[in-house]
């Protein structure tokens, strides 16, 4: 299993490796979620529930049966993608066919890229049967943390996100914030005194960490709207005005995982809408897992304060 990263590698393809790079490249979520190759249009999976007993015995005694729990999960495929074209006027005007394509496809995946990352948190398939649940409805019970109980929210506090990386089976990869809460993060660790944690990204880019786990920040999606912003219901009532932090830990077959029919699809559909533009194809049938019930948390409620 690979994430999209390491995908591209091994594509001889330039035109699909440049679109496929270009997932990663503008999303935390896509530049590290690992995804595994499935058939079928579905995939069914036990989760984790509750581990079997295990005793001490004395001589001539006998263990007490006891057999663990798991709960059978299935997860749909859902198809996402997109076309872009390049008027062949502008080729014969404006230049290269390669460098113009090249250009347009690139916004078509750097788009498709917010799209998912938006997905992966607030996809709801109740509202959008074309789409797959993200992790504000995937997440429940202990693994959703209040920041606290006031109306509008309440405050950031360094305990709270201690608390939300507790909350994650052996500890998580990333942190995924906006960029408001990551500069809150940041002066409540100068606060104490301590200096700010960098590490550097899968591109060499310099980005903050907090206890030792990278913090990826989440931007607008592809209609420049912010995926994390203050705009969440809090537990306390009032305005919507929250926000919240996401910790995961990735990992196939075990934690939370992508699932795909195949690698994505980038094909060059040659002159189309009747001869007058060079079409490209991109289009991905994936999904996501969540193999065990504390592979993520959310601390949410949060307040721009």
């Amino acid at each position: 299993m690979l994430t999209l990263l390491e995908a591209a590698k091994l594509q001889t393809d330039s035109l699909k490796r440049g679109v496929i790079e270009e997932f990663p490249r503008t999303s935390p979520v896509l530049e590290r979620l690992p995804f595994q190759t499935i058939q079928g249009n579905a995939y069914t999976y036990n989760r984790e529930a509750a581990l079997p007993g295990i005793a001490f015995r004395g001589i001539n005694e006998s263990y007490t049966e006891s057999t663990g729990t798991v709960n059978p999960v299935t997860e749909a495929l859902k198809i996402m993608g997109g076309v872009s074209d390049v008027d062949r006027a502008l080729v014969k005007t404006q230049g290269n066919v390669n460098d113009l394509r090249s250009t347009h496809d690139g916004l078509k995946a750097k788009a498709a890229s917010l799209f998912f990352t938006k997905c992966f948190f607030k996809g709801d398939s109740e509202d959008d049967a074309k789409s797959f649940d993200g992790m504000e409805k995937r997440l429940t019970g202990n693994q959703v943390i209040d920041m606290g109980s006031s109306s509008g929210g309440d405050t950031l506090t360094l305990a709270k996100l201690d608390e939300l990386i507790d909350a994650v089976v052996g500890g998580p990869d990333v942190l995924f914030m906006n960029k408001t809460l990551r500069r809150k993060v940041n002066a409540l660790v100068r606060a104490t005194g301590a200096a700010v944690e960098t590490v550097s990204d899968s591109f060499g880019r310099q980005m903050n960490a907090y206890a030792g786990v990278p913090i990826g920040v989440i931007e607008n999606d592809h209609e420049d709207n912010a995926i994390l912003g203050f705009s969440e219901a809090c537990p306390g009532g009032g305005s919507d005005v929250g926000a919240s932090v996401y910790a995961c830990r990735f990992g196939e077959g075990e934690y939370l995982s992508g699932l795909q029919a195949g690698e994505m699809d980038v094909i060059d559909m040659g002159l189309h809408s009747g001869g007058v533009a060079y079409r490209t194809l991109i289009e991905w049938i994936c999904t996501i897992a969540v193999f065990h019930s504390r592979s993520a948390a959310r601390l949410r409620g949060i307040k721009n304060a």
